[in-house]
């Protein structure tokens, strides 16, 4: 699911939500208070009377427990009621002095009865798309504005099954979906494809990552050849850990023996640990069977879909 530090930037964005809302509270009770002298005691009361009742809720089962408390709820409607006359004296709202949370179901906490709020994975998605690499192609390349009308004759066939396998992946997206390989020129939907892929799979919670094979390889190496010691390897760690990773470019590397030795580990440990990948490339199969090793080359022909993108550039046919 989401990686660990998202999880840790959603729950800071929501303790200082929740600070904020609590921080205003108070200074409008200050100020409250201010204005009407009076509600000073009034609060201290009614603070007095919320641990009475807490007080007799948990005495044995009596009439002369029903009476007290029947007292004091009638003792505390009376002190509100008072309190929220000073209130509207004022011209303010009953809840002036109350926290206003940004989000009034979990009090900004994230969690309702230990389960995740609906606001938390909102943030987590908000986040998701920040750090998968694609955060500004978000919402502008989905599955329901790719167009078909770009490609002619049989290439369209094949583009409408790209689109439909493509689809039903991300909709069915679990620990178990997979990996696809796409295949096919500059300028086909590839990169539209696998951003609409990455944007519902994201919102349905899992951590994605979007990053060129080039850029993969010069993580891989400045953690080899330039960390200092001691220094977390976090960037590495979350391709080999995240839910779903999308290389794109594969094949446009610069290709030595530590690149080689990357990608072969990398795609190795992602199926080994049954974590899905979508591999991006320009080159044919053959192509890949020439470039790459058969430690790489076989896994990547025989543990991904392959998926064939035809047709003429579609950038150079909006231009």
């Amino acid at each position: 699911m989401a990686s660990k530090e998202n999880y840790r930037a959603v729950k800071d964005i929501l303790a200082k939500r929740r600070a904020r809302a609590l921080e205003k509270a108070e200074q409008n009770r200050v100020f409250f208070h201010s204005q009407a002298p009076e509600a000073v005691e009034i609060d201290r009361a009614l603070s007095q009377t919320a641990m009475q009742l807490f007080g007799i809720a948990i005495m044995a089962n009596s009439p002369e427990k029903e009476a007290k408390l029947s007292a004091l709820k009638a003792q505390n409607l009376s002190l509100q009621e008072a309190r929220e006359e000073l209130l509207a004296s004022l011209g303010l709202p009953k809840n002036f002095t109350e926290p206003q949370y940004e989000c009034p179901l979990c009090g900004d906490s994230g969690y309702i009865d230990l389960q995740m709020c609906r606001c938390m994975k909102h943030l987590l998605a908000l986040e998701g798309f920040k750090t998968s690499g694609i955060g500004h192609l978000i919402g502008t390349q989905t599955f329901d504005n790719f167009s078909l009308d770009y490609y002619k004759g049989a290439d369209r066939e094949q583009m409408k099954r790209n689109l439909s396998i493509t689809r039903s992946f991300a909709e069915n997206f679990s620990s178990k979906s997979g990996n696809l390989l796409f295949m096919g020129a500059t300028g086909l939907g590839k990169t539209h494809l696998s951003t609409a892929i990455a944007t519902v799979v994201i919102e349905k919670g899992y951590d994605v990552l979007y990053e060129s094979a080039q850029n993969i390889i010069g993580v891989y190496e400045h953690e080899r050849f330039h960390s200092t010691r001691g220094e977390d390897n976090h960037e590495s760690e979350r391709y080999e850990t995240c839910d779903l990773l999308i290389i794109d470019d594969l094949g446009t590397e610069f290709q030595t023996a530590f690149s080689v030795s990357c990608l072969y580990n990398l795609i190795n440990t992602r199926l080994n640990r049954g974590k899905s990948t979508i591999i991006s490339t320009n080159l044919t199969a053959g192509e890949i069977r020439a470039r790459y090793d058969d430690r790489i080359s076989s896994r990547l022909l025989g543990h991904f879909m392959p998926l064939l993108f035809r047709g003429e550039d579609v950038r150079c046919q909006k231009l």
